[in-house]
């Protein structure tokens, strides 16, 4: 029973999303300031930001710099989920879910494609995926038009990310639009795609790794069906329970300093059209 009531509320959650992504985008001095909402907190002296109903489930920002009034939102770490196992279908099979001007992430390498659409994309913000045994992630921002395909392996291991259920925006950056923020489950560390790194947690000042723009694009699916007509498509409307939290891996031992790199920042929509 308990069960079927997840379920139950997993498919209300994305239906209710689903309702939004028709709506027009409520501006940003009208969303809900997370600081306003209570989202931050200290516990012995400890800096915390809300995550969820379970005490487990906050996040440690003892050392995050970012300003506490630009966070807005704060509905709980995953309450969009993240795909970690995600399924695919061929490109006839998939023909009767889109049309042609519907865009996608489009990755191909090694000798395998997968393509993702922004509309499956919107609904889960985050996919961890393997192609061609190459652990990547594909995002999409819908309030940043942020969407690419990332590397999740880095400083020797392999990262599994989600959303926090938080927004951010700084006037200096991507012209002062918001971006969501994510955390990894591996050392929840929350990351800013809009600046390429972890702003808190164990892997602060972390860089984050777009893959090289050569083996991935932004596209239509009039591209793929005409272009890639091989390539394995994202399975819509996919329901996804997040494990239990004593499932995830931590890592205990990891240093970024020992690993010199330079932020990397996704391009804008429409910036990366060709492989």
């Amino acid at each position: 029973m308990q069960k079927l009531i997840i379920i139950f509320l997993t498919l209300f959650t994305l239906g209710i999303f689903s309702q939004n992504l028709n709506a027009q985008v409520i501006p940003k001095n009208e969303r809900p300031v997370s600081a306003d909402l209570g989202k931050f907190f200290y516990e012995d002296d400890i800096k915390y930001l809300y995550g969820g109903k379970q005490a487990h489930m906050h996040f440690d920002i003892s050392n995050c710099d970012l300003m506490d009034r630009q966070f807005h939102y704060g509905i709980g770490r995953e309450v969009f989920p993240a795909l970690v196992k995600p399924a695919f279908i061929d490109v006839n099979t998939a023909k009767e879910h889109f049309e042609s001007l519907d865009k996608f992430l489009l990755v191909s390498f090694e000798g395998e494609t997968k393509a993702y659409s922004v509309k499956d994309l919107t609904r889960h913000e985050v996919v961890n995926d393997k192609i061609s045994n190459k652990p990547i992630m594909a995002v999409y921002c819908i309030l940043a038009d942020l969407g690419a395909i990332y590397e999740r392996n880095m400083y020797g291991h392999t990262f599994t990310f989600a959303l926090s259920g938080y927004t951010y925006w700084d006037e200096k950056v991507w012209d002062g639009m918001d971006g969501f923020v994510m955390w990894d489950r591996e050392t929840e560390s929350l990351w800013w795609p809009l600046i390429g790194e972890a702003v808190s947690g164990k892997m602060k000042g972390a860089k984050m790794k777009v893959m090289d723009e050569s083996n991935w694009k932004q596209t239509t699916w009039k591209d793929i069906t005409k272009n890639y007509k091989n390539a394995q498509i994202l399975k819509p409307n996919q329901i996804y329970l997040p494990p239990p939290p004593n499932s995830w891996q931590t890592i205990f031992n990891i240093n970024i300093e020992d690993v010199e790199a330079s932020p990397s920042v996704a391009p804008r929509w429409g910036q990366n059209t060709n492989m």
